[in-house]
């Protein structure tokens, strides 16, 4: 993580003051190194060049524009008038301060742009805090997936929005 000297880590401000952008590839490890530090189960860097370089995706970031330092990303795929939300993670150092919901309404609205009318995504079921932004923004319970992640093993909730 880099940091301008003599200004606090861009990583730690406001999450309002982060700019929501699309993803280059020089973000690749700074994405990966939010990805380890948020899920028991990460992606491989394979897996994000591989969405990077997919027209169907939509892979966003959010940073200081001043630094290389990201503070979290989002990714979408969209086929036809369907979604699903792959993934989102915000740095733990920026966690509830509301930049997981800014990339969740960046995300949507690409989504909506590309002609979706319906978003899905799977959460696991012990992430009361995701679940609870996804709920926030429409999105229902529509089925369960038994064991569907691995590290640890636990169920996935599907979560479905309609879009207007």
């Amino acid at each position: 993580m880099s940091a301008v000297v003599g200004d606090e880590n861009p990583v730690e401000r406001d999450a309002r003051e982060l700019s929501v952008r699309a993803a280059r590839k020089s973000d690749l490890g700074e994405v990966s190194r939010i990805e380890h530090a948020s899920f028991a189960d990460p992606w491989g860097p394979g897996d994000f060049r591989s969405v990077l370089d997919s027209p169907q995706t939509i892979f966003l970031v959010a940073g200081d524009e001043s630094s290389e330092a990201l503070a979290g990303y989002a990714i979408a795929l969209t086929v036809l008038d369907e979604s699903e939300i792959l993934n989102i993670a915000v740095d733990p150092a920026v966690r509830g301060r509301g930049l997981g919901g800014r990339l969740l309404d960046s995300a949507i609205d690409e989504v909506v742009k590309r002609g979706a009318v319906a978003a899905f995504l799977e959460v696991r079921e012990s992430n009361v805090a995701a679940r609870q932004l996804y709920r926030s923004r429409g999105f229902e319970e529509l089925s369960r997936r038994r064991r569907y992640y691995r590290t640890p093993v636990e169920d996935a909730l599907v979560l479905r929005l309609a879009m207007q």
